[in-house]
Formats: structure tokens, sequence, C-alpha cells
């Protein structure tokens, strides 16, 4: 049996002091995580402080790294500093399965595989319920061959950095990332979820719900990213 790739966990944060901590628990707690970098994009609320102290941190399987805000700026440091062969991008407000790493690791099986990404689970964080714009938020994760940034994605290290890894925008920075990597090999879509936050879609339901699904559509049409991030409100 061939052995198992270095799983390296790149999390963007700014201004995510309630969550961070949720979410280094669960990675301390998983098998096959070998390293997780925190990149804080200048925090004000203590999130950066709160990663220094975290015993994953402090016991040297994480590192808090710091730069400039922007979520592309932020994982591509990430992804520069870390030494797996497979890079995973975990937003603040997404839960990993208990097995992602085993996942991760039986998508690459497949040599054709490039790049992969995980179902959605969007959750009210009140209620741990699923509103009717949750459910619909959801759809596009079934059936989309150029996943979101909030569906985990990730990537042999090799190829995120032949396509020159995120590019420096300030929105779909992820779409255009998939979009490269299409032109390298296959996206293996998990069959498994990950839970994420409704914050975004409770905010602005019907607004939100349009956008998420719309707006790869009119990127690839040569909408800029610019022009979209003027008409999207980021809620957290």
């Amino acid at each position: 049996m061939a052995e198992a790739a270095a799983l390296s966990v790149i999390l963007p944060v700014l201004n995510e002091r309630r969550r961070i901590g949720l979410r280094l628990d669960e990675l301390a707690r998983m098998p096959g995580v070998d390293e997780v970098f925190v990149v804080d994009g200048g925090s004000d609320d203590g999130s950066a402080e709160f990663a220094q102290r975290h015993p994953l941190v402090v016991n040297g399987r994480g590192r808090l790294l710091r730069c400039e805000a922007g979520r592309a700026r932020q994982m591509n440091l990430g992804a520069r500093a870390a030494s797996g062969q497979v890079l995973l991008f975990l937003h603040a407000d997404t839960e990993l399965p208990a097995n992602a790493a085993s996942w991760v690791q039986t998508a690459f099986a497949d040599p054709e595989v490039v790049f992969g990404a995980f179902r959605t689970w969007t959750i009210d964080d009140q209620s741990q319920r699923r509103a009717i714009w949750l459910r619909l938020a959801d759809l596009r994760s079934r059936y989309a061959r150029v996943p979101y940034g909030d569906q985990a994605l990730f990537v042999r290290r090799e190829a995120f950095f032949a396509v020159g890894g995120y590019p420096d925008q300030p929105l779909m920075e992820d779409t255009e990332l998939c979009l490269r990597l299409h032109k390298l090999g296959k996206l293996c879509r998990l069959p498994c979820q990950v839970r994420v936050s409704g914050r975004r879609f409770l905010a602005h339901p019907l607004r939100d719900t349009v956008l998420v699904n719309v707006f790869p559509l009119l990127y690839r049409l040569g909408v800029s990213p610019a022009r979209l991030k003027q008409i999207y409100h980021d809620v957290r």
C-alpha cells in the first residue's frame, strides 16, 4: 500500500476569534493532519493571539503566520510555508468531518485526480437547523465542477504551484484557481460533507442564494472580480 501523502491545512482568518478555537480543536484531534497554518490577515479581535496560545501551535504541530488582509494572499502565504504534498484550504466557519484526512487520501489514490472538494451542509449557527435558504445554498456543491472555497478545497502541492496558486483578486479567487486546475487533471467531488455556517445566507437569504449560484457564471462571462465585489457584502 502506498504511503499516505503528508497533509497541510491552511486556515486564513480575519476577526474569527469566536471560531478559530473550534477549528484548531478539531484539527488537533484529527488523524492524518500533519501540520496546520493559521494565517491572520490583521485581526483586531484577538484571533491571532488566541491562535498563538492554542496547544496545537504551542506544541509545534501548528504555526501562526501574519500578512496583509486578503484571503488569496493569506492562503498563498500558508501554502508557501507548508511542507505537505497535499494542501487543504479551510475557512474558519467550515467544520471538517472527523475522517476528512482519510477521505482526501482516498481521492488521491486515483493518480489522475489533481484537486477535490467536499459537499456542504449549511446550518444556522444558533439552532443547528437548516432553513429553506440553507438547503438551496448547498445545491451547488452537488453539481458544480468549479467548487467554492467553503467546500474545503484540497489540491496536490505541485499542481497548486504549477498554476500559480490563488490569484490575488478581491473575489472569485477559488473559482479562478479551480478553472486553472481543471487543465491539469481531474476534480474529485467527495460524497461526504463539511458543515458550514449559514451566517451569510441568513443575513441576506434571497440575495446571497442567488449570488453564489450566479457569480461563477458572471465571472466566466468576463465580469471582473472588482465589479462583483461591489455587489457582495461579507457577513461575519
